[in-house]
């Protein structure tokens, strides 16, 4: 399958431009797709669909979906939000089509009235600033209307960039959105408003393609990235993993990035722990190899971080920072950072710069906190535009970047994103954070290319808690072992999927 693409608004502009060349607009297709969506979402209740029109375009789509609606015999009230003409022509012929053959338009909530539907086409992916007062009230009223919700292209006061609710956000329970997948609606507040999202590329989806920088990791789009494993194979095929990390009192970090590389397939693994109370076996995963640092400088690929040790509010280096890190640094292979190596860099010069400088390929995993200190923001800051500060970090570093979260974002150092759509509240918990950088490393170690091989992890990672999930085992007390565990399950399930899928063409 090839890639969803996840356009941002300049992006969507132009492919609004090149489809004004010619053919039907973009808005009569919109309006249609829109009045079919509610067709079938509508209670047979015999109550009226309210479509709340706004503005903007988006308001334009309402009207002609409220004129499809009222032509196939549906009950239909219009709330005019905006109380003027519509802008886009289409947009004056449907409302006066809807008015000739009595379709009900008001200024105000209807009073009384229980919608078997409302369709939000209030505000759309233009907004720039927290919703205005007049439309906070409506918003309120949709969310205590007790009717489904369908929002026309992203629920009304969802910013489509960054995912955040300005101020407020309508809940819908389907989002119907058009030419493209937009980032705001897989990251940060979106996945809590937009109910289940549908894409209607209006026929551009070619054109849409061509414009995109960014794509919408999914299972379909990945899992056919590693090849089913030939019979004659021996581990030396997949590679050695080395995990270091685990500093006293946090040798677990490191065992679960290791264990996790070795579920997901790593030939071997080796994990050289840097506190002096290191056991010398794992008797869980006893086909772990506790080894030296040397030892773990020797491996294909090396995941640094989990557990090292570093107090993001301390003032005095490690032996982890002052040694191990730069040798780490140093080496020519792939490097996973994670956690407190992250930290390490984010307060040391000297490391920032090595780290820049790297010509192998370089994987970090931060969170928003770890994302914010790398860049000299707050955390805040970072979740104001998660999108704009993976890909700061991509370009700072030339490095592939995960920015950790909701609707987790991948920026690769050419300028290229991708959002996951997989991954539920059961990976935030403790250790959820080592399993990834685990199954990165193991990715690598098979030989995928680094891009691919952040996003295969990151998609399989979320899969894997989905699939927790939809068996009762979270999200709720879901721990990282279970997520490690499920994550070989989906990587087999993806690879024979592939392999059937092969063997029938």
């Amino acid at each position: 399958m090839s890639a969803i693409p996840v356009l941002l608004a300049e992006e969507l502009r132009e492919v609004e431009a090149r489809a004004a060349a010619g053919g039907e607009s973009l808005m009569r297709k919109a309006g249609r797709a829109v009045a079919e969506a509610a067709r079938a979402m509508a209670a047979d209740t015999g109550d009226a669909i309210l479509v709340v029109a706004g503005p903007g375009n988006n308001g334009g789509d309402a009207w002609v979906a409220a004129a499809h609606l009222l032509e196939g015999f549906h009950r239909v009230v219009v709330l005019d939000a905006a109380g003027t003409a519509p802008k886009a022509p289409e947009a004056r012929e449907a409302r006066a089509a809807f008015e000739s053959h009595g379709g009900t338009v008001a200024r105000e909530w209807p009073a009384g009235l229980r919608p078997a539907l409302v369709v939000d086409g209030l505000l759309g992916v233009g907004l720039a600033r927290d919703v205005d007062p007049a439309f906070h009230a409506i918003v309120e009223r949709m969310g205590r209307a007790r009717a489904p919700i369908l929002a026309i292209d992203v629920p009304s006061g969802l910013d489509s960039r960054t995912g955040r609710a300005r101020g407020i956000a309508v809940r819908a329970d389907r989002t119907l959105t058009f030419l493209a997948e937009k980032p705001g609606l897989r990251t940060r507040d979106g996945p809590d408003h937009c109910g289940r999202i549908d894409c209607d590329d209006l026929g551009m989806g070619a054109e849409a393609a061509r414009a995109a920088k960014g794509a919408l990791l999914t299972p379909a789009t990945v899992r056919a990235w590693l090849a089913p494993r030939r019979r004659n194979s021996h581990k030396g095929d997949f590679g050695t993993l080395a995990v270091v990390g685990g500093n006293r009192g946090m040798v677990g970090a490191a065992i679960l990035a290791a264990r996790a590389g070795l579920l997901a397939g790593a030939g071997r693994v080796y994990v050289a722990l840097l506190g002096a109370d290191a056991p010398a076996v794992d008797p869980a995963q006893p086909e772990l190899m506790l080894r030296t640092l040397d030892d773990a400088l020797a491996a294909d690929v090396i995941v640094a971080g989990p557990g090292a040790g570093r107090s993001p509010s301390s003032t005095s280096p490690s032996v982890f920072e002052r040694t191990s890190l730069p040798a780490l640094l140093a080496r020519p292979v792939p490097l996973v950072l994670d956690a407190d190596a992250l930290n390490a860099i984010a307060f040391d010069p000297a490391l920032q710069r090595a780290l820049a400088e790297r010509k192998s390929p370089t994987l970090l995993t931060p969170h928003p906190a770890e994302a914010g200190r790398l860049l000299g923001e707050s955390a805040a800051q970072v979740q104001d535009d998660r999108l704009a500060a993976a890909l700061a970090l991509a370009k700072r570093f030339r490095a592939h970047v995960v920015l950790k979260g909701a609707g987790s974002l991948c920026a690769f150092p050419d300028g290229r994103w991708a959002v996951n759509a997989t991954g539920n509240p059961g990976l935030a918990a403790a250790g959820s954070g080592d399993v990834l950088a685990g199954i990165i490393g193991a990715m690598l170690c098979q030989g995928l290319e680094p891009d691919r091989a952040l996003a295969y992890a990151v998609c399989a990672h979320g899969a894997a808690a989905d699939a927790c999930v939809e068996r009762g085992d979270g999200p709720v007390g879901l721990t990282a072992s279970e997520v490690a565990r499920e994550a070989r399950a989906v990587i087999n399930r993806w690879t024979a999927s592939a392999a059937a899928a092969e063997g029938g063409r």
